[in-house]
């Protein structure tokens, strides 16, 4: 008990003097203007791009409204390894989703929470930082879709303008840039990370950069840390432009509805700010870059969305639209958990010991630099696509440690277990040697939907992601756990004696284990996000009637409107969200402006 009591005075040592220290001074804006060129709402992986690229031109008058507050208020945010820590704090909006009828029996009332960050940066806050940019067909399956100009040719010049990567390998080829301001850095592994790199490949899966020529593979975690603190977008791209004369960042400003008159042309937006309600005016154009939930949600409160939702709320119809439709999500599982006879992975002790503390103070280094301990990913291809397409659907995540080592039991609070579920699959495991290997799809098929509760902008939507609802992502799912306990069969792992848990859900014991049956019905019931909300506001052609916004971002059927983050996706990528949300604030920069800052890339 007293060691352990030092493990936390340890950590909280560290915090504190990162937080003293480290910290950088503020520049937010007290008073509003009346009026500005451009009005950005929300701060995220996006919105804080365009707000830095807008304002690059000082003639450009940029308002930034966040919702939330600064994003250094909580000592936790910068610390890599703390991720979890920012779930369910006054930084995170606590989103949960409608009870599932297929999916998350194994959560309380069958609900999943989704953070979403809610401070300056956004969900860069939260999220476990890895640097994900999808598959180079993704994009170009866009393009052929309607979305001219993001096929993956067009939308890489983007996200090398923002890269800053310090791998020296991958800098040398043409996928890679080094003078952006997003840093990009490999993370710190414990010694387990090479023996599982050694099984992939003796299972023949190719070790690769999973952001340059093929996705198909295993791959060392990129992440955005910078001398390891987690490099949000706020640190990259906000902080940096928020000395600006011509741009003005306003915290805990609730938007609560864009204003049109009666041309359909955007004028301003309605904000709730220090208990008041305000409106400030627009002279061109209004960016919302609220979320894959925030950004339909407010479309809807300002009348744009499918018309017999609007009428059920009395609010008048601006444009018919479906917004909040086409909602999609990743999925993954826990079922993979693989104990160690030898001292080789990550235990809470370890990461908590003054020696930790004090390398992270004094260097930066160390396993308060890694990222939630995920260490790496792999990409692989399912029987559900077909063989001339090289198209991943399934995505491991690989983490050096146990769920169940936390004494604190902090993702059994932060996944929604219930307490029962867990306690079967991962009780009894305080301070074990282990590694965990999450499985999951990242192609769903099945969609769901954005719904509002009311007219108030403070209440939160109705979220239901229809998890597993098409049979599809069943079958991809079975075959994502088979690669996942596969790895018990490789002469790697049984060298440092790794064994697959042989605990059963009793909820499935009515199935014989590893069986696809009690496999379906294991991912029925421990079904999680990997907090990945996306699609709800689609972008496709002009005339593509399941589309909100055309290939400019722009919102059909108004003028000076545009949305611009992780909901204009025509379909979620396959891989992590944040990247791809930073390239789309890029982008969309460069289409407001009407200008080109990026070349080609060329071999």
């Amino acid at each position: 008990m007293a060691q352990r009591f030092l493990s936390v005075v340890a950590v909280l040592l560290a915090v504190v003097y990162y937080w003293m220290f480290r910290q950088v001074p503020s520049k937010i804006t007290e008073h509003l203007g009346k009026e500005y060129d451009y009005i950005v709402v929300g701060s995220g992986s996006a919105g804080s791009v365009v707000a830095n690229r807008l304002s690059e031109d000082r003639n450009n008058k940029v308002l930034l409204l966040e919702a939330g507050g600064e994003e250094n208020a909580n000592p936790f945010t910068d610390i890599p390894l703390l991720a979890p820590f920012m779930q369910l704090t006054k930084e995170d909006w606590h989103y949960v989703t409608e009870p599932q009828k297929h999916a998350c029996k194994g959560l309380k009332n069958q609900r999943s929470f989704w953070p979403r960050g809610k401070a300056l940066g956004g969900s860069s806050n939260l999220n476990y930082m890895a640097y994900v940019r999808g598959s180079c067909h993704d994009y170009d399956e866009w393009a052929a879709n309607g979305c001219d100009g993001w096929s993956y040719d067009e939308v890489l010049p983007y996200f090398l303008k923002s890269e800053d990567n310090r791998n020296t390998e991958y800098a040398k080829t043409k996928y890679h840039n080094t003078t952006g301001p997003l840093t990009v850095s490999n993370t710190v592994s414990a010694p387990v990370k090479a023996h599982i790199m050694k099984a992939a490949e003796e299972l023949g899966y190719r070790i690769i950069d999973v952001n340059a020529e093929t996705q198909l593979g295993y791959s060392e975690l990129q992440s955005v840390v910078r001398n390891g603190v987690r490099w949000s977008t706020a640190k990259a791209f906000l902080r940096p432009a928020m000395g600006r004369e011509n741009l003005h960042v306003v915290i805990n400003a609730h938007v609560t509805k864009v204003l049109f008159n009666s041309k359909k042309e955007t004028i301003g937006v309605e904000l709730v700010k220090d208990g008041t309600l305000q409106t400030v005016k627009v002279a061109k154009e209004v960016v919302v870059s609220a979320g894959a939930i925030g950004s339909p949600q407010l479309l809807l409160l300002s009348g744009i969305g499918p018309k017999k939702q609007l009428e059920k709320f009395n609010i008048p119809v601006i444009a018919d639209l479906p917004v909040g439709e086409n909602l999609q999500d990743h999925l993954m599982t826990d079922i993979a958990v693989y104990s160690l006879q030898e001292p080789i992975s990550v235990t809470p002790s370890k990461v908590t010991s003054l020696a930790v503390t004090l390398q992270y103070n004094i260097f930066g280094s160390g396993y308060l630099t890694s990222t939630g301990l995920l260490e790496g990913i792999s990409f692989h291809r399912s029987s559900i696509i077909k063989p001339e397409l090289m198209y991943p659907d399934i995505q491991l995540h690989y983490f050096e440690t146990l769920l169940g080592a936390d004494p604190a039991e902090l993702l059994h609070e932060r996944m929604n277990f219930d307490d029962d579920v867990y306690k079967a699959i991962h009780g009894d495991m305080i301070e074990q040697e282990g590694f965990s290997i999450f499985p999951g799809i990242v192609r769903p098929k099945s969609r769901g939907t954005i719904r509002l509760r009311s007219t108030n902008p403070f209440e939160h939507p109705e979220i239901d992601p229809h998890y597993l609802e098409h049979p599809d992502d069943v079958k991809t799912f079975i075959e994502a756990v088979r690669i996942g306990i596969g790895f018990a069969n490789s002469e790697a792992m049984k060298k440092i004696g790794a064994k697959l848990t042989d605990r059963a859900l009793p909820q499935c014991s009515q199935h014989q284990l590893w069986t696809d049956e009690y496999i379906e019905c294991y991912v029925r019931h421990i079904t999680l996000t990997i907090y990945h909300p996306a699609g709800t506001c689609k972008m496709g052609a002009s005339g593509d009637p399941t589309s909100v916004v055309d290939s400019k971002l722009r919102v059909k059927g108004v003028r000076g409107l545009r949305v611009a983050d992780a909901s204009i996706m025509h379909n979620v990528v396959a891989g992590n969200t944040n990247a791809p949300s930073i390239m789309i604030g890029e982008k969309a920069a460069d289409l407001i402006r009407g200008i080109k800052t990026i070349k080609p890339v060329t071999s």
